[in-house]
């Protein structure tokens, strides 16, 4: 068996609520080694949980990441680096600076390229878990520019999907969660028809994109797509 070219940072252990983890177990989660044809390294992050990614970006969690970066790309061969959140992408320019390696922590690295594909007068619709903690700041760090053409749909008002932060000890219905997930992209393309691709930054959504895909004959970019990608450039997949 090949070693992993990829590590993906993630939460630390026991700061993952119930719902969430109930996710990770599905094949396409950004952490289940199973949604990968090809060796990853899961590597927990000391500090790493919604409050100091999502709610209040932590500079000492920063910090923290890039020496652990660092270490992983120069000690241990790691050739990419990636992580288990979306929202880390509020750390992308820091991380890509300080490492030696590409490190790519968002499936909204991927919008750029995405809006080029549609054409300029296309939108690009982002499916988020949440629309209030997704700022300018994470857009501007993956290169996504004012003229670009990008409309963001969150989940926080779906009913089940919302105790993952409002009951995060709760478990949640799963199949009630994929209606919900579908709905949310439906809905966006009923009211914005002149969408012409949709974007999952949450990375415990790749599970559905099969699901949206089929519903709205629409391509879905999501975590998966990005780390197929990364690993096709670094020798770890290849079509040929």
């Amino acid at each position: 068996m090949k070693n992993p070219s990829i590590a993906i940072l993630r939460w630390e252990s026991g700061c993952v609520p119930a719902g969430l983890l109930q996710l990770e177990r599905m094949p396409g989660n950004s952490t289940n080694p199973a949604s990968y044809p090809f060796p990853v390294k899961l590597v927990e992050v000391k500090g790493a949980n919604v409050e100091t990614v999502i709610t209040h970006p932590s500079q000492t969690l920063l910090a923290d990441m890039v020496t652990l970066s660092k270490r992983l790309a120069e000690q241990e061969g790691i050739l990419a680096i990636t992580t288990s959140c979306g929202f880390n992408a509020i750390f992308q320019e820091a991380l890509s600076s300080a490492v030696p390696v590409p490190v790519f922590t968002s499936a909204l690295l991927q919008i750029p390229f995405v809006q080029q594909t549609i054409g300029k007068d296309r939108t690009v619709a982002v499916i988020t878990a949440n629309k209030s903690a997704l700022s300018e700041r994470h857009l501007r760090a993956c290169g996504i520019t004012e003229d670009m053409h990008v409309q963001v749909f969150g989940l926080e008002t779906a009913a089940e999907w919302k105790k993952i932060f409002e009951q995060p000890d709760q478990p949640f219905d799963i199949d009630i969660v994929g209606g919900e997930i579908e709905e949310v992209a439906a809905s966006a393309v009923r009211s914005n028809p002149d969408i012409g691709a949709i974007v999952l930054e949450c990375t415990d959504l790749p599970p559905y994109a099969s699901r949206i895909r089929q519903a709205l004959r629409l391509p879905v970019f999501d975590f998966s797509s990005m780390m197929g990608l990364m690993s096709i450039a670094l020798g770890g997949l290849s079509l040929y």
